[in-house]
């Protein structure tokens, strides 16, 4: 069976190992996921992450999730552009999460950044997901 979305799929596994409290848990590589990962690792969210695999239909993300006195530091993780329905700011309309306290993920022209990077370079662009 096919997965639909992929993004949405790696996003649920991510937030489901960091509830459970696992050190580590593996996704299924894409690019895209790939380009997520390292927003997340440059803010802090995951400690890190390493590709595991030689064929590329055989190739995983193994992420390494980072934790803060036994809590989880994602807290929760919203998919928010899906294939159904894709979702579009302007530089100046970009969310603020928690009141900068989270991160919103947007794919500019630029490549993938936080909504702080977005706003400063003033790109707006597709919004992936909310992390907090």
């Amino acid at each position: 069976m096919a997965i639909s979305d992929s993004i949405g799929d790696g996003l649920t596994k991510l937030r489901n190992a960091s509830q459970a409290l696992h050190p580590t848990v593996d996704l299924r590589a894409s690019r895209m996921l790939e380009q997520i990962l390292a927003v997340l690792k440059q803010e802090g969210f995951i400690r890190t992450y390493k590709t595991v695999g030689e064929q590329p239909t055989q190739r995983f993300l193994r992420v390494y999730l980072k934790y803060m006195k036994k809590r989880p530091v994602i807290t929760e993780l919203v998919r928010v552009s899906k294939p159904g329905k894709r979702e579009y700011r302007k530089a100046a309309a970009l969310p603020r999460v928690l009141r900068g306290l989270g991160l919103a993920v947007v794919t500019t022209s630029k490549g993938l950044m936080a909504e702080r990077d977005a706003y400063r370079q003033r790109i707006g662009g597709e919004i992936v997901c909310y992390v907090w």
